[in-house]
């Protein structure tokens, strides 16, 4: 049956200048995404060149004759030209116009400043902190967020456009035939048709969903101008990850990191970078150096990761375990201590689709015959692999192996069923935050398990230990990177001692704990926290300042201890605004849920932890502000602790208060720490020291020792002798 046509030709030229319209907001919108990668570019180099004028006005003007070079600074001087900024921002010609300055001269004086200046610009590098918000760093924020939501547009744009133009154009090219009546008249009746059709379908599409869509698209664009500063900076803190591999993307070497290999050899660098990764199936961002670090394990078949704390060892295994699983591996190994349990198991179904059994407590057997039969990731504690029997001629792809240096001893019993489950697997990847450097012995005990041949080439130079050669030598099997050479954008780390005096009824309490010591040293390292009443600790009074300060800057606290009666009386002090405290007996799975409640709480909550429980295992970067009670016997400990909070995807300022009182033992373990770490940093890599600096029961001996006589001289010089 033929159809009637029910429009004129001015309706139909009508639905094509729309579809022309609806044609030109899309390709805007196409572009809209390169609009604001301009914009990202054009804000960094602004900051950048902000930075530098700030280092030159900081160098005087008379810092251009530094060589002698005979140029008039006075005359400079007296003509405006105070520092190199002054320099700088003006023409070569406003120089040359200053009396006694030719035109050479000023050419000289020009390029002294340049010189420096391009100097100045390689040193600069952007750090985005929520707490630091400039100008340059919001209009920088905003455009990042402006270009991620640019991205997803132009996206939706060209899928939109792609997926009917082929159609829309067709139909377009049969209804020019009824755009006039000549036209029409001399069209045949079967075109007729099809043109009505076309047109039916063109409004249709124009008029109805296309259009709209189009047109919703163009008012999100329109959008993007009016996003406003606090709604930028909360983008960042949500996912500062995101921005930061924006950032790393767009503008190279804006964020400081200008190490392209992450410090491995050339050659096997090369080698690194054509490895394959594939991503599908891995839920979050990877900065680049993490990607690095998955292609090298990825390469390199059987290696030691020995990334410092807070880099992300972790989601690192768990984007090699689904690039593997791309290519059509099956089954995968995780072996970690019992405390951690689970987080890895929490970690691999928040960041992959990897299937997950736990292979522990009393139904291991069964899961285990489950995991045999189905695959995923088995993951099991070093307390289960005495009952993980694998079949003689089973294989897996992996065996991930967390906190390696578990098993540096290779005698003890977990070592060696570590070594018989690693025997089955393809492929082996150990991972420990642990510096080795200077623990040559234990490094090639576990590089023998992965690859003899280096452990044989390296047993014997523990004198080269930091030395290039031997970091060359290890780079096929260890690799290891430094939080500040990678994570160059993270906020600031502003470290606080916050010394106390204390009141008579903390003094008197000390004093007795101290002479009556014996071989007791955990009572004398309890200062302030040790009377009855809190009300009447110095400390305790710091500490509720401090959280009351954080909770007025919208931050949550973190709280350490290495005693549980500390915990618990700051825990009953707090009420309800501190979580359950955590200590050795909260199991894995009440304390994964305490550090999601915290997490979800408002600003001004305070999680409380013993130091040796809650220091390691943890991500709690909802925390901005950690706070030690006492002085730790070993720094290595303070940094774990640290490390909860300020590691990758931290978006604010973290602030460390170390609570400490003047004239007590907390003055003279500061002391002998700071003397130790010196003596140490004289020979050995700064992350290498902080894991052997301590304390020891010697040294603390000593220390209570000279405590009692300076408490005896005090006690005899006033007449109070006790």
């Amino acid at each position: 049956m033929k159809q009637e046509r029910t429009f004129s030709f001015s309706d139909v030229k009508s639905l094509i200048a729309r579809h022309n319209e609806i044609e030109n907001k899309l390709e805007e919108l196409k572009l809209t995404e390169q609009k604001y990668n301009d914009k990202i570019k054009k804000t960094t180099g602004l900051y950048s060149a902000s930075e530098v004028l700030k280092i030159l006005k900081d160098i005087p003007i008379e810092e251009v004759n530094r060589d002698k070079k005979g140029i008039r600074v006075k005359a400079l001087r007296e003509n405006g030209f105070t520092n190199y900024a002054d320099i700088f921002t003006a023409s070569k010609y406003q120089i040359a116009s200053v009396r006694g300055i030719s035109e050479d001269g000023a050419y000289r004086i020009k390029k002294i400043v340049s010189e420096a200046a391009d100097t100045a610009a390689k040193t600069t590098k952007l750090k985005l902190s929520a707490d630091n918000r400039t100008a340059d760093t919001t209009n920088i924020v905003m455009a990042v967020t402006q270009y991620q939501r640019a991205s997803k547009l132009s996206n939706e744009a060209i899928l939109l456009f792609e997926q009917n133009n082929i159609e829309l154009k067709s139909a377009l090219e049969e209804v020019r035939s009824a755009t006039g009546f000549f036209k029409w008249l001399f069209t045949s009746s079967d075109k007729k048709q099809r043109v009505i059709k076309s047109y039916k379908y063109l409004q249709e599409k124009l008029n109805g969903e296309y259009g709209e869509k189009a047109f919703e698209l163009e008012k999100e664009k329109q959008d993007l101008e009016l996003i406003s500063d606090e709604e930028a900076w909360n983008e960042f803190q949500k996912q500062p990850i995101r921005f930061t591999n924006i950032l790393e993307e767009t503008v190279p070497g804006m964020l400081g990191n200008q190490d392209a290999v992450y410090g491995l050899p050339e050659d096997l660098a090369r080698e690194v970078q054509d490895e394959c990764f594939f991503p599908d199936g891995l839920l979050c961002d990877l900065r680049r150096y993490q990607e690095w670090g998955v292609k090298y394990i990825l390469h390199q078949g059987k290696v030691l990761l020995g990334d410092e704390m807070g880099l992300g060892k972790t989601v690192q295994a768990i984007a090699t375990m689904v690039s593997l699983k791309n290519t059509g591996a099956t089954h995968f190994v995780v072996l970690c201590p019992a405390s951690v349990i689970i987080n890895w198991c929490r970690e691999i179904q928040k960041f992959s689709k990897l299937r997950v059994i736990k292979v522990h407590g009393s139904g291991r057997n069964a899961a285990l015959q489950e995991w045999i039969r189905s695959g995923g990731v088995a993951v099991t504690t070093y307390e289960t692999t005495s009952y993980f029997d694998l079949p003689d001629s089973f294989r897996y792809t992996l065996l991930i192996v967390d906190e390696a240096h578990y098993i540096k001893n290779p005698e003890a019993r977990r070592s060696m069923n570590t070594k018989r489950l690693s025997s089955h697997a393809d492929r082996l990847l150990f991972m420990t935050g642990t510096a080795l450097e200077n623990k040559v012995e234990e490094m090639t005990n576990l590089i023998d398990i992965l690859q003899p041949r280096i452990a044989r080439e390296v047993k014997g130079m523990e004198m080269l230990s930091s030395a290039p050669q031997f970091r060359e030598k290890v780079a096929p099997v260890y690799y290891r990177r430094k939080r500040e050479d990678v994570l160059t954008e993270l906020p600031e780390l502003l470290e606080n001692e916050e010394w106390c005096s204390l009141g008579f009824e903390e003094r008197l309490e000390y004093e007795e704990s101290v002479l009556s010591s014996g071989n007791n040293f955990n009572a004398v390292r309890r200062v302030s926290w040790n009377v009855n009443d809190l009300s009447k600790s110095s400390k305790a009074t710091r500490m509720l300042e401090i959280i009351e300060e954080a909770k007025a800057e919208g931050r949550k606290v973190i709280i350490f201890s290495f005693y549980l009666d500390v915990i618990e009386k700051i825990s009953e002090l707090l009420g309800s605004q501190c979580t359950e405290p955590i200590n050795g007996s909260v199991t894995p799975n009440r304390r994964q849920e305490i550090i999601d409640d915290f997490d979800n709480a408002p600003a001004g909550k305070v999680l409380i932890s013993q130091i040796i429980a809650g220091g390691t295992g943890l991500n709690i970067q909802s925390a901005s502000v950690v706070i030690f009670c006492e002085p730790q016997l070993k720094p290595s400990i303070e940094n774990q602790a640290i490390a909860r909070a300020y590691r990758m995807g931290q978006a604010r300022n973290v602030l460390v208060y170390r609570l400490l009182c003047e004239n007590t033992i907390d003055e003279r373990i500061t002391e002998m720490l700071a003397e130790k770490q010196a003596i140490f940093n004289a020979f050995a890599d700064k992350s290498v020291a902080a894991d052997n600096v301590e304390v020891d029961v010697k040294s603390l001996g000593n220390i209570i020792k000279e405590e009692i006589d300076r408490i005896n001289r005090t006690r005899k010089n006033t007449g109070d002798e006790r």
